[in-house]
This record gives structure tokens, sequence and C-alpha cells, in this order.
């Protein structure tokens, strides 16, 4: 009845934004700027939320998406004005704690997994393998470093050394998007760069969440038991449901259960 009566005062309003999955440039389900971008907007700008707030569970994945959807979820909190919370679910590392360190405040589960401020490249060396079975190689670049870690030559020093940088330079862009959203929280006694991972109760001790908490509890406990929450997350196509890219779904499917199985989960 209220919404047609215009004078008369509705509960406040929290957005919450479903980020579940894997973050990579492409795929169905997967987080990624792109089809994440009209979410988020349509998120902080609709209805004029008292706050938004982020489900977090996600295992990582691309560092560049994983950048892409943080800041433009800063962006559009600065520009509106709107405090962001994330709350963790099974798991928040690597990318998927970026994602969590864009809120202002994050909370989680006492069984949560956090962390894994990291970065990982991983291949294969074939070459003894074809070599064995009669297979010849054959490359022609222009460039000698054109084809860099090539999976079917022997692996180059130098080539290792060129991608250990290009590591440690994402690593250096992971750590200063954590240290500047976290400034003042984090424990300064305590390397948390390495890749480890925790439980929510010691992420909390080391400053990387704000404490133990689920979502509803803690946004009617702020906003009052009247709060209504509005829901935005990815959809599947109607295709999809229906079972059509069957193969494609399968493939990126193991390869998402794989990046969950990382954290026993």
């Amino acid at each position: 009845m209220s919404k047609y009566l215009p004078f008369m005062k509705s509960g406040p309003t929290v957005a919450v934004i479903r980020l579940s999955g894997m973050i990579s440039t492409s795929g169905r389900g997967v987080l990624n700027d792109a089809t994440l971008g009209p979410v988020i907007e349509k998120a902080f700008s609709r209805g004029k939320p008292k706050a938004v707030a982020l489900e977090v569970n996600s295992p990582g994945g691309s560092p560049v998406q994983s950048s892409l959807i943080g800041a433009r979820i800063r962006r559009l909190a600065e520009e509106k004005q709107i405090p962001v919370i994330a709350f963790v679910e099974d798991v928040a590392a690597s990318g998927g704690y970026w994602l969590a360190a864009a809120a202002d405040e994050i909370y989680a589960d006492p069984s949560s997994i956090l962390g894994s401020i990291g970065v990982i490249s991983a291949t294969f060396g074939a070459h003894e393998f074809i070599g064995k079975h009669g297979v010849e190689r054959r490359v022609y670049t222009a460039g000698e470093s054109k084809s860099m870690l090539d999976p079917f030559r022997p692996e180059d020093p130098e080539d290792v050394a060129r991608l250990k940088g290009l590591l440690e330079d994402i690593h250096d862009n992971f750590k200063d998007h954590v240290t500047s959203r976290r400034a003042g929280k984090l424990a300064s006694d305590r390397d948390l760069f390495t890749g480890e991972i925790w439980l929510a109760r010691r992420a909390t001790e080391l400053g990387l969440i704000d404490g133990i908490g689920h979502l509803r509890p803690m946004m009617k406990e702020r906003f009052g038991d009247k709060v209504k929450f509005r829901r935005y997350g990815l959809r599947k196509g109607l295709l999809s449901r229906f079972g059509a890219h069957v193969v494609n779904d399968v493939a990126q499917g193991i390869e998402e259960r794989a990046a969950f199985a990382r954290f026993g989960l």
C-alpha cells in the first residue's frame, strides 16, 4: 500500500550484491567487470539504499578483473556516499579477498577462509613427452621473447625470470590495494602477503577483517528490523537453463571446482 502513497515512509533498504564464483575474463556465470558492471551500477542507483552489502564467495582468479570490479565498487560508493559492507561465506581468497577489501568493512563466518594474498602462474612441461613419441615442435617468431614459456620446449631461465618479475609487480599492486583499503587495521608484526590463508577469527586478529557476523542480523541491528533487502547478481541466460553449451559448462564447472578445492571446499 505504501508504494502508492509517497507521503508514507517505508523501511530503509540495503542492496545486496552476490559475488560468487571464479573471477575470469570469459565464461558464463563467472565474475568479471563486463557482466557485473550493470548489476553493480543498478544496486547503487536504485532506490537510494542505506548501504550496499557484498556477499563474497570466491577463490579468486584474474587480477585485472578483480581490480576493475573493486574499482567500480569504490567509485560508486564515493560518488553516492553509500557505505559498503562485505560478508564472506566459504572463502574470500586471492582475488576474492581483493573484492572483499573494496568494502569499508568486512565480516565473515567463523569458518570462512580468507587471505591468499599472492599471485600464482601454473603451466606444464611436455617437451620430453613429445620427443619420446617422435613429435617435433616447430615455432617461428619475430621477437626473441614471443614464445616465452612454451610448454613444448625446455624451460628457459630467462623466461622464468621475466615471468617472476611480472608476478612480483602484480603482487605489489595487490599489496598496495590491501594496505590502502585496510589502512590502520593490519597487524604490523606479521607478513600478511605470503599467500597464507586464515580462518575468520585469526583474520580478525590480523586486521584482515573487522569481525564475525552474518548479513541479515547485522544489517537489522544497524538499520532496524524494518530494513528491506534488494538482491542483485548474475543470472543464467535462457539457453543455459535448458542445457545449451553443456560441454563448456562442464569444463568451466571442473575448473571452478578445482579452484575451490584448493581451500578444502
